[in-house]
């Protein structure tokens, strides 16, 4: 069968076969490459040297700070959650090249298992490196939309739920999701991009710490005389939020919770509408005034009543908002909130952003934006890169067929050359792939004081 560490393994069902294991000669993550090149052309990883700080002396600085952020990063970005798997990829030709430095030279590696280790859980862990890392996802997505200007902006605030195991700091039990876990909010924009993530312990309410997520985010924004809205569910019904968006000119729509003064409001519709039950539902909108007893005036609140075939109730809901948008437009408007939990179920099962098994809350947090910026590396190249007939897939499709590219790697005096397998990704895809991310990296025409990319 070939015991000799260098010799040929053997089959038995094909005597013609032969096996060889060439760890560095080979990768199954050919297309980190082009997440690499978009990178480079927006200029994402590189503003770590100007803003981490590497408290590192000399000797212990076998790997630069930038290359082991790329690392961390990339891994997560292909799927590896535990850094356990640096120790197999510091080896991997496309993980070498796509890290860059010292760790792409012929003879050299990535870092190790331990190298990563230290990286997350001593280096960029510090206070001021972490506040520095919960900033880069905002001034990344501001770099995308130098490429892309914005019209309007929709900011929508979620939480989620992260299950732990063990003995692990801040963890806590959680009656609504009957879990011990982490309680983490999560802001996106419009196009899925996280604008900010913020770890939480298990017990706490759904909407704490609100401000610290929200605010930093409206700082960024408040330049641009755009139309701009907010959306949240039940849990963020709160009239301090209401007041803020208010003072700073958002329209928002975000869900109330019933109680018997709402439904006095809208009587008129819970009784069943007379005449033979459809098959179809019946709904039924209404708008009016109203004020709770800690809200200071009062404001318009949407009620929407479905009526169902089979059903002895009514589905009723509550809307409170300043838009002035017909009411069935408001309740469209506020039910586009529902992408929100898709990316964030995009984030769990493409960049497993749920894994956070280090056991201090300090580290989980590094490692909790370490994954927001491989989730919004990914969801970049989606919007900005992939072509229209392409531009469908999820992030996790993007994982399973374009980062897992097969791909044989020979190298030359002058080039190091990747023969990738043309499987799920053609050549002629993967072109045009680079060739949107080579327009992006152009000096675009200046309109208004902002760059704009076509397509």
């Amino acid at each position: 069968m070939g015991d000799a560490k260098n010799d040929d393994l053997r089959v038995s069902f094909d005597s013609r076969l032969k096996l060889k294991f060439l760890g560095s000669q080979i990768t199954t993550d050919a297309g980190l490459l082009a997440y690499r090149e978009l990178d480079e052309a927006l200029g994402l990883t590189e503003m770590a040297g100007d803003l981490l700080g590497d408290g590192r002396l000399g000797s212990n600085k076998q790997h630069r700070l930038l290359p082991l952020l790329r690392q961390s990063i990339y891994s997560r970005l292909a799927g590896y959650e535990d850094v356990n798997d640096a120790e197999r990829l510091s080896v991997d030709p496309a993980m070498r090249h796509v890290v860059g430095g010292r760790a792409a030279l012929a003879d050299k590696r990535a870092a190790s298992t331990s190298e990563v280790g230290r990286f997350e859980t001593e280096i960029i862990n510090t206070s001021s490196n972490l506040t520095a890392l919960m900033n880069f996802s905002g001034e990344w997505i501001d770099k995308a939309h130098r490429c892309k200007p914005l019209k309007q902006l929709i900011l929508d605030l979620d939480n989620s739920v992260s299950e732990t195991y063990g003995k692990q700091q801040g963890t806590a039990y959680n009656g609504h999701f009957e879990c011990t876990c982490y309680h983490p909010l999560f802001l996106f924009n419009q196009f899925g991009d996280l604008e900010r993530a913020m770890l939480r312990r298990g017990n706490h309410a759904s909407a704490k710490f609100w401000r610290r997520v929200l605010l930093p985010v409206i700082e960024r924004y408040r330049h641009l005389d755009i139309p701009k809205f907010f959306r949240g569910d039940a849990a963020f019904a709160n009239p301090a939020l209401y007041r803020l968006l208010e003072e700073e000119d958002y329209r928002y729509v975000i869900r109330l919770k019933a109680n018997a003064v709402l439904e006095r409001e809208i009587s008129h519709l819970l009784t069943r509408p007379i005449g033979r039950p459809s098959h179809k539902p019946k709904v039924f909108y209404h708008s009016f005034q109203y004020q709770a007893k800690s809200w200071q005036h009062s404001r318009r609140v949407v009620a929407k009543v479905e009526w169902h075939a089979g059903e002895l109730f009514p589905r009723v809901g509550f809307i409170v908002t300043n838009l002035n948008k017909h009411s069935k437009n408001v309740v469209k408007f506020y039910n586009g909130r529902g992408t929100a939990e898709q990316w964030i179920k995009e984030g769990k099962n493409a960049v497993k952003w749920t894994k956070l098994s280090c056991r201090t809350f300090k580290d989980n947090q590094t490692r909790l934006q370490l994954f927001a910026l491989a989730y919004n590396l990914a969801n970049f190249l989606r919007r900005l890169a992939l072509p229209r007939d392409v531009k469908h897939w999820s992030l996790t499709t993007l994982r399973e067929k374009l980062i897992k590219i097969g791909a044989k790697v020979t190298r030359h005096s002058k080039y190091v050359t990747f023969q990738l397998a043309e499987v799920a990704v053609t050549r002629r895809l993967f072109a045009a792939i680079l060739n949107r991310i080579e327009r992006l990296a152009l000096p675009p025409p200046v309109v208004d004081g902002e760059c704009s990319v076509g397509g």
